[in-house]
């Protein structure tokens, strides 16, 4: 496929852009980020600690807070040195936040670190349907990537406040170059963007836990799709010729990250093992060919399905952790960015290492190169083929006692991860993001207080919450925090609940002030003003200078404050995909929402090692939640019944058209599990 091809698609995009939004200069430099002003962050750090904290534990905290900030005191003195750090720097958080968002993070990848990706699914009547899908997928990559390589992609948009700044848009050109190095107690990130190393032409393909090497670009010359498909075939033949003597090196990838360093240093002690090794980690991206996964219910509470169909739990499952080493979860290497992953029934889509991007930009960038894909095959566009193709190389490993006990561990180890998880995935249909619109409300905050009042009707307290919120704006801007645990979270909570006496106008009152508060955080937390990373800019500081802990970060508070037992975030798609991943702690929901216009998709993991949680539950009391909050804003407006298109519907203060079958919240049903049952409309999403 000519380049011409995918420059027309980017070019139509960006053209599409540039309408949308107000004219901004591109040539300027984005700005940097700001460091926060220190007794607003103060300020609000206090309001989260209230709802978390018993009686005793808030006020020693306020009193520390109170010292950290009083003037002439730590906290001033940090703030200087903060400042003065951040000129120096194009982001003064950018380090410090990735070695403690991942870097220092010392449990394995699969499930606790590396989100999964679920693509459209596809039909393969055999294996030659699913290497030509492979084949076209590979082809599409590369042609997506020479416009990453010149870093020609449309530049994202802020959605709002401010509408159209441009975004910062490394996090794209990190996915083709970046590589996740295991270290004791740290590990590196390298990102290959130096013109003085040649860029890789080759690919990893992983077949039956076998690795190949697949050369993409032959004597100068870039393969054709139909060249990649004949080595892919190849592929496939080596490994299936070969698969009863494997050593599925790859699940070393899968182990707590020191044990994975000292395995790769034995490894490495073997030239054989440095080679299979450097053409792993220098390679464009790897591609997984799976074997079809069993049919069986994947939840306590799923719904069986007929034997050609996989349910959401199930190829959720697969992205996210393989299904077991005894399936898949050996058949990859997970330190790799971008994994691809193509199942014999069908199943696709991405497991990816998430410290060099953020899901959003990951989903941005499968989308247009899945419809760019489409584009390509109905054009039906051919390139020459090489006449002789060289077979592709099997990498080869040496593998000792220790190794064979490292590997023996690990598979041990993933396997009893694997069991531990517990994924539920709800489809709400009640409603999508078009309802909390229609009240004049933001519908991720909406969101965002149903997951509160659940978590509190589940476990009858507020806890630490993690919402990502995107500082794209910014030179190497990647996230910071929305909390959503507020005082005013509480207060509607405990009114929702029957705890204080409240009317449902009162009630009402207090969900407009819980999310305007909600709102008012995501915005400041957007435009850089943010409480988690300026905290974290401040210890760090005070650890680089030397200078004593400040109290404030040593106090039990601080590490209640981030041990977030609500891990969320809105990961938005406009096709039949969604995102999902682990809880990042033993006690917690990792909670991934994908609202769309009529309806919600949420994916919540839990580990069933904690006895209190559970992640259907979750979601049956998440549903309750989402319609005992629409009843109430329905029952709270002035309805008065109106014909339109020839149904009665009801029109509310707000001016939304509403079905009359709509109105009654006993009549609203959803699917907790997971067939897709109708085209899925399109999202957009905010800039988190």
């Amino acid at each position: 496929m000519s380049t011409r091809h995918v420059k027309e698609y980017v070019k139509r995009v960006a053209s599409i852009d540039q309408e949308q939004y107000p004219p901004w200069d591109l040539n300027q430099p984005l700005p940097k980020l700001p460091v926060p002003d220190l007794h607003k962050t103060l300020s609000k750090y206090e309001d989260i600690l209230q709802p978390i904290l018993n009686k005793s534990q808030f006020k020693e905290a306020k009193e520390i807070i109170s010292e950290f900030g009083k003037k002439g005191g730590h906290g001033e003195h940090l703030q200087e040195l903060l400042v003065l750090d951040a000129e120096t720097k194009e982001n003064w958080a950018y380090n410090w936040w990735l070695n403690d968002m991942y870097m220092k993070i010392r449990l394995p990848l699969p499930i606790n670190s590396n989100p999964g990706m679920v693509f459209p699914k596809q039909c393969f009547s055999d294996r030659r349907e699913q290497l030509r899908y492979a084949a076209r997928l590979i082809s599409g990559i590369l042609d997506y990537k020479t416009i990453i390589d010149a870093r020609g992609l449309p530049v994202d948009r802020a959605r709002h406040n401010k509408k159209g700044q441009p975004m910062c848009m490394e996090q794209y050109y990190r996915l083709f170059t970046s590589y996740r190095v295991p270290g004791i107690k740290k590990d590196s990130l390298i990102s290959n963007n130096s013109k003085l190393l040649p860029d890789p032409e080759h690919i990893i393909v992983i077949s039956k836990n076998q690795y190949f090497v697949l050369d993409v670009i032959i004597n100068f010359t870039r393969l054709s799709e139909e060249d990649i498909y004949t080595q892919l075939s190849r592929i496939c033949k080596m490994a299936e010729e070969n698969k009863d003597d494997v050593d599925p090196v790859g699940i070393l990838t899968a182990a707590y990250r020191d044990k994975w360093a000292l395995a790769r240093g034995k490894l490495m002690e073997e030239s054989t093992n440095r080679d299979s090794l450097d053409a792993i980690e220098r390679s464009i991206f790897v591609l997984c060919l799976d074997t079809a996964a069993p049919v069986i219910p994947s939840h306590q509470n799923s719904i069986k399905t007929i034997s050609s169909v996989r349910d959401d739990v199930s190829l959720a499952s697969q992205m996210l952790h393989g299904l077991g080493t005894h399936i898949n979860s050996a058949n990859r290497w997970y330190d790799k960015t971008m994994q691809f992953i193509i199942s014999e029934d069908g199943a696709c889509g991405l497991n990816y290492e998430h410290s060099p991007s953020e899901g959003i930009a990951v989903v941005q960038l499968i989308e247009h190169l899945l419809k760019y894909m489409e584009e390509v095959r109905k054009k039906l566009a051919r390139m020459q083929s090489l006449c002789e193709l060289p077979q592709p190389r099997r990498l080869q490993w040496k593998i000792n006692k220790d190794t064979e006990t490292d590997i023996k561990e690990a598979i041990e180890n993933i396997d009893r991860l694997i069991k531990d998880l517990d994924l539920f995935i709800l489809r709400f249909k009640s409603f999508g993001r078009e309802f909390p619109k229609s009240q004049n409300m933001s519908p991720d905050s909406f969101i965002q207080l149903a997951l509160q009042l659940t978590y509190y009707k589940i476990h009858g307290k507020l806890v630490s919450t993690y919402e990502s919120a995107s500082v794209r704006r910014f030179r190497l801007g990647r996230v910071d925090n929305i909390r959503a645990n507020t005082p005013d979270a509480l207060e509607w909570i405990r009114a929702m609940v029957g705890e204080i006496e409240t009317t449902d106008v009162e009630k009402m009152a207090l969900l407009r002030k819980a999310m305007q508060c909600q709102t008012d955080i995501m915005t400041q937390t957007i435009l850089g003003h943010g409480m988690d990373c300026h905290l974290l800019g401040l210890r760090e500081i005070a650890r680089e200078n030397g200078l004593p802990m400040p109290k404030i970060f040593e106090h039990e508070s601080f590490r209640i404050s981030n041990h977030f037992s609500l891990s969320t975030s809105q990961v938005p798609t406009t096709m039949d995909a969604f995102m999902c991943y682990g809880p990042v702690v033993s006690d917690g929901y990792g909670v991934c929402y994908n609202p769309h216009p009529s309806w919600i998709l949420v994916c919540i993991t839990s580990f069933k090692r904690h006895n209190d949680t559970n992640s259907d539950h979750f979601a049956y009391t998440l549903e309750s939640s989402l319609l005992q909050m629409q009843e109430l804003c329905l029952k709270t407006s002035e309805a008065k019944p109106i014909l339109y298109g020839g149904k009665t519907h009801s029109e509310n203060r707000n001016g939304a058209i509403v079905d009359d079958k709509e109105m009654s919240a006993g009549t609203r049903k959803s699917r907790l599990v997971r067939q897709r049952t109708m085209p899925f409309p399109e999202v957009i999403g905010k800039d988190s």
